[in-house]
């Protein structure tokens, strides 16, 4: 079969589609005929060698959300049949086959099914962003009422952030480009702060003391602390540098996206009933791999950038 791996680490020039042998499922897990895989910035950041000392073997597989109809089913499966339309998250990174392929096994504990509403491109941008944003907000564990601050709302994670905390009754305050104001306030967000504002001061002008959460999934790090309260829950989507310390007894803490099927299902019903939107940003066919790669890197994208076998 058709796949896209990472040979050697570089540019999105070295992206080849190659011919791999097709995976074969074991007990517990599905396979997966790929209709739709999103590109996201980890797959940037694997096809540079940033991911080296999480996944150190090569070859390595690039895609981790994926959209498709299951082909073959392991032992010991009775939740998912050949036949189901799916989506499903490769957590597992040091993988030489990733979505980015014809098809992938995964185990059935991380598929579930599609939504009804929308085609393969749309519903394959939900596992990894939706799952990373309901995986935020799970740790953060505001009650409802409290206030919290979603910086990079505009993007893949931050937007499913803003519309999945107001469905639990947080006050939002969103930072993002001016330009997205009008959107980011029909998702939810009472209040919103343009990228070039002082974050920390604006922040504590609209909510005086600070804000209860932050949700820092554009790794402004101490800047987006600057906005919390004392004693206040910080979770950072991105790991490294950019993660600040405990000042002021607030309480800082990474993301790491697991797959959860209960979990995707349960955005999958929000999709559905119409109350989680999904975006893409255009649809590009698997041999423009590298293109859609340069794209994602230069940035401004609204929506997920999709490929299709």
């Amino acid at each position: 079969m058709r796949a896209i791996s990472v040979t050697e680490y570089g540019g999105p020039e070295t992206l080849r589609v190659a011919d791999v042998p097709e995976p074969v499922p074991g007990r517990g897990q599905v396979r997966i005929r790929i209709e739709a895989a999103t590109v996201n910035p980890v797959d940037v950041a694997a096809r540079a060698g940033y991911l080296a000392p999480l996944a150190p073997d090569l070859p390595l597989g690039l895609g981790l959300d994926a959209a498709g109809v299951i082909d073959a089913v392991g032992a010991g499966v009775d939740r998912l049949a050949v036949g189901d339309k799916v989506i499903g998250l490769r957590d597992w990174l040091p993988m030489p086959t990733g979505t980015h392929a014809e098809a992938i096994v995964l185990d059935a504990d991380a598929v579930t099914h599609a939504p009804r509403t929308v085609d393969a491109a749309h519903a394959a941008t939900l596992p990894l962003n939706g799952l990373t944003a309901f995986q935020a907000l799970d740790l953060l564990d505001l009650p409802a009422g409290a206030s919290l601050l979603v910086t990079g709302a505009a993007g893949a994670v931050g937007r499913f952030a803003v519309e999945l905390a107001a469905l639990r009754g947080l006050r939002i305050v969103a930072a993002a480009s001016a330009a997205d104001e009008t959107d980011l306030r029909k998702a939810g967000a009472e209040f919103f702060i343009g990228r070039d504002e002082p974050l920390g001061a604006t922040v504590r002008n609209l909510v005086p003391g600070g804000v209860d959460g932050v949700l820092d999934a554009a790794g402004l790090g101490i800047r987006a602390l600057d906005a919390l309260r004392n004693r206040g829950e910080f979770v950072a989507v991105n790991g490294g540098d950019v993660v600040p310390v405990n000042l002021r007894g607030t309480r800082v803490r990474n993301v790491w996206f697991r797959a959860d099927a209960g979990q995707l299902a349960h955005l999958v019903s929000l999709v559905d009933a119409g109350r989680l939107s999904l975006r893409v940003a255009d649809v590009l066919p698997l041999e423009d791999a590298a293109k859609a790669h340069t794209r994602l890197a230069e940035g401004g994208l609204r929506g997920r950038l999709v490929l299709t076998p």
